[in-house]
């Protein structure tokens, strides 16, 4: 059994592919769920060496899950195509998978946002990233998937560079995407009833959280088009509930 193999979800990335799976090398394979790609995203990776494998559906979690199957190595790591792994992050994965009798069952990554090309945004997430393939359950969740582990957690030293909403092109079209999946959860879930004054509250809510709980403010322009377009995301997702609940 080989000791790392690398996980990355795909839809129409071909300009993003290569320089993550680059930043993968240290990996004993990489395996590519391609949600049914039009451009040449799955071509770019196979060239690359990568496994490619179509898996289509609107569930992360069952990509996931469906990716965790087709591992043969004892650790797995998940990465997202408009992610590259650092210098520190690589040698502090081998660390942990080359460890004789490792202890650890999951590792959290921190990651670096940025957004709108180069700018860095205040702050950190920590997410869990690496697991042993034995200790991971499953994947639960449709679009903020959660891992479900047996064993202990700990934390990786480097950073995870996370290049999200590089434009504001990529950036509508992941609220078009996002927001029917988002709306959908709400909807099923039977939310109180949208009425004007819920609109204020969760653009507002979506703007407070990124401009001020996130310190987007230190960001400058850049900090503040990206927190007013969190208000923004939130108001199509709402608005797409309202939809539903008015039965069109």
């Amino acid at each position: 059994m080989t000791k790392l193999s690398a996980v990355i979800l795909t839809k129409n990335v071909e300009n993003l592919i290569a320089d993550c799976i680059d930043s993968l090398s240290f990996c004993d394979e990489v395996i590519i769920i391609d949600d049914g790609s039009t451009d040449r995203t799955a071509d770019i990776a196979k060239l690359l060496g990568a496994s490619v494998y179509q898996f289509t559906g609107e569930k992360f979690s069952d990509k996931r899950n469906y990716a965790l199957r087709k591992v043969k190595s004892k650790w797995v790591v998940y990465i997202e195509a408009d992610e590259k792994v650092s210098s520190e992050l690589k040698n502090s994965i081998l660390q942990a998978v080359n460890q004789e009798r490792n202890p650890i069952s999951a590792y959290r990554i921190r990651r670096q946002n940025f957004y709108l090309g180069d700018y860095v945004w205040p702050q950190i997430e920590l997410l869990e990233r690496l697991f042993k393939k034995a200790n991971l359950e499953a994947w639960y969740g449709d679009v903020h998937e959660t891992a479900k582990v047996t064993g202990s957690i700990s934390e990786l030293e480097g950073l995870l560079f996370h290049y999200t909403h590089r434009d504001l092109t990529s950036m509508v079209n992941k609220t078009i995407q996002w927001s029917q999946i988002e709306a959908n959860l709400r909807f099923q879930a039977r939310h109180p009833k949208m009425s004007w004054w819920r609109f204020y509250r969760v653009m507002f809510t979506g703007f407070y959280d990124s401009y001020v709980k996130q310190k987007g403010y230190k960001v400058g322009t850049s900090g503040l088009i990206e927190s007013i377009y969190q208000g923004f995301s939130m108001f199509i997702t709402y608005a797409r509930l309202w939809e539903m609940q008015k039965g069109k």
